[in-house]
């Protein structure tokens, strides 16, 4: 009888390892909380690293479809002081793919659905629980009581993850609080401050704050705002009023980007996990992405969690009736691979939301012009 497999999570690095096992006959299931693929906003746009992102879509078959899709102006970014000055300002090379395109998170989570078979994906699979069985594999429970036996388990389920508890207790650090908001149709609502923000990516550097503006490939802006962590309530920054106050003094087209958002301000709690975490190697379950590695948001997760998927894909390639032997070889390596990155997240972070932010930020892109720092 062939393996089963079961993925909890159906994001970007759940679904890539789906699809290149698909790619070599390889059945897994992913299993997914959401109703369906247009259940919620998929956040932002990302840059996908030639080494990371770009690789695990070439394994998974994706490489042409990515290319046709990918903004490669969206690497366009400028950086500003709350006067407005511009501090620094990087024009990629028109219709270049030599460094890091952008693409929508929906538009490329579309590009790895459509190429699954449509029972490759269970949706409204909420994991609830997760038991070993004696003869191993596991028993997976899902809210509203459906059940599940699988011999192997993938936990692609992101930053506060059912499936971890099997492997490690890692305790979640809070970084930073970040807020969303949403400009659609900018260009015809909002003419002034589409120009302002450009094809790309926006940021406004204070002092241990950032206001950041990005533009996605539907014309639609996306609004960050990220502040140092501290024991506020996030109800605290639900309203525009509270969001103006924290920019006071601040140059009013900036502003502005606040009082043109949609709806109501959308604020959330980043955590990340310890540095260098680890866990030792059980067998039949293991992680990846977010599950295995939460790092602060500063460009390496969906690019880390993609890479993930591709090299555990690999070693259950490899190894088809030995798939402990391929979960040992997959850990060893991530853990090598993701420590200096996850030190360097936590490195960008720290500097990110600094009282010396914007004069650290322009050595960077002065250092690294074509490598943006993701939100």
């Amino acid at each position: 009888m062939a393996m089963r497999l079961a993925i909890v999570g159906g994001g970007l690095g759940g679904l890539t390892l789906a699809r290149i096992l698909h790619r070599h006959g390889v059945e897994a299931v992913v299993h997914e909380r959401e109703a369906d693929r247009a259940a919620r906003s998929q956040g932002g746009m990302l840059d996908l690293h030639p080494e990371s992102g770009q690789r695990a879509l070439a394994e998974a078959g994706l490489g042409e479809e990515f290319r046709s899709s990918a903004r490669p102006e969206g690497e366009e970014h400028r950086i500003l002081d709350p006067a407005g000055r511009t501090l620094v300002h990087h024009t990629p090379r028109p219709g270049s793919f030599d460094g890091r395109p952008e693409i929508d998170r929906t538009v490329l989570r579309h590009l790895l659905l459509d190429a699954l078979p449509s029972d490759a994906v269970a949706w409204g699979h909420r994991l609830v629980g997760a038991t070993p069985r004696p003869a191993g594999g596991f028993l997976l429970t899902f809210d509203g009581g459906r059940r599940v036996e699988c011999d192997m388990l993938v936990g692609a389920d992101g930053a506060r993850s059912v499936v971890r508890p099997l492997l490690i207790d890692a305790p979640l650090t809070y970084v930073s609080t970040h807020v969303d908001l949403t400009i659609g149709d900018a260009d015809r609502r909002h003419p002034d401050l589409a120009e302002m923000v450009g094809p790309g990516n926006l940021w406004c550097v204070g002092v241990n704050q950032i206001l950041a503006a990005q533009r996605l490939g539907d014309g639609s802006i996306r609004v960050g705002i990220s502040l140092r962590a501290e024991g506020r309530d996030l109800d605290a920054y639900r309203s525009k009023d509270a969001l103006r106050a924290l920019f006071d003094g601040w140059d009013a087209r900036l502003v502005a980007l606040i009082d043109a958002g949609d709806d109501a301000p959308t604020p959330r709690r980043v955590e990340a996990m310890p540095v260098g975490a680890r866990w030792v190697h059980q067998p039949g379950v293991t992680l990846l992405g977010d599950a295995a590695h939460l790092m602060p948001p500063v460009g390496e997760g969906a690019n880390q969690a993609m890479l993930d998927a591709a090299e555990l894909a690999h070693e259950l390639v490899v190894h088809p009736d030995d798939p402990d032997a391929a979960i040992r070889a997959y850990e060893e390596a991530m853990f090598a691979r993701v420590q200096p990155i996850a030190e360097m997240c936590a490195r960008v972070q720290a500097m990110m939301l600094s009282p010396t932010a914007a004069d650290d930020l322009v050595r960077f892109f002065t250092r690294r012009p074509a490598e943006p720092v993701g939100q």
